[in-house]
């Protein structure tokens, strides 16, 4: 069973869905339910659970049934919760993380950096000569900048990312 207090489960599910698709998650009857049954249960507007519902099957964390009423024809769709591969689901969000990190750091370890002392623009050095060295919005001065805080940054987060496989 997957631990929803989990705060990176929790995380990723709300960057999947929202904060009301993790709510209905939380509150979803057991078993296969109608989508008016969950949004009954759950205090969750219908749409949501729609949007929540179909998000989730499309990542392969909900199966759903369809069924046809043999008297009037009407098909009811079933759902139920299958969280079992969510492990799999971080760890490809993991590897794309790392992967954005590592060409952060790489871009910020090639490049030197020009910026607007009142915060306007940054800038490559290629661009900021082009400039003149002169911030395109106020005017003012462009200032070399220190990245090499950043770069720690960068390096010691994916450090952590690496050393947790």
């Amino acid at each position: 069973m997957t631990d929803l207090n989990d705060p990176v489960v929790r995380g990723y599910l709300i960057q999947l869905m929202g904060e009301e698709g993790l709510e209905m998650i939380e509150k979803m009857p057991e078993g296969e339910v109608t989508d008016e049954q969950i949004a009954e249960a759950t205090g969750v507007m219908l749409n949501i659970v729609r949007r929540t519902l179909f998000i989730m099957n499309e990542n392969k964390l909900a199966i759903c049934r369809r069924e046809r009423d043999s008297s009037s024809g009407w098909l009811t769709y079933l759902w139920q919760l299958d969280l079992s591969d969510i492990e799999s689901h971080l760890a490809k969000e993991k590897k794309k993380l790392v992967k954005n990190l590592q060409m952060r750091l790489d871009f910020e370890e090639d490049n030197v950096f020009y910026t607007c002392p009142e915060g306007c623009v940054r800038f490559e050095f290629n661009d900021a000569s082009e400039c003149e060295f002169l911030c395109p919005v106020c005017g003012e001065d462009l200032m070399f900048e220190d990245n090499s805080l950043m770069v720690d940054k960068l390096s010691k987060r994916l450090d952590e990312l690496k050393a947790n496989n």
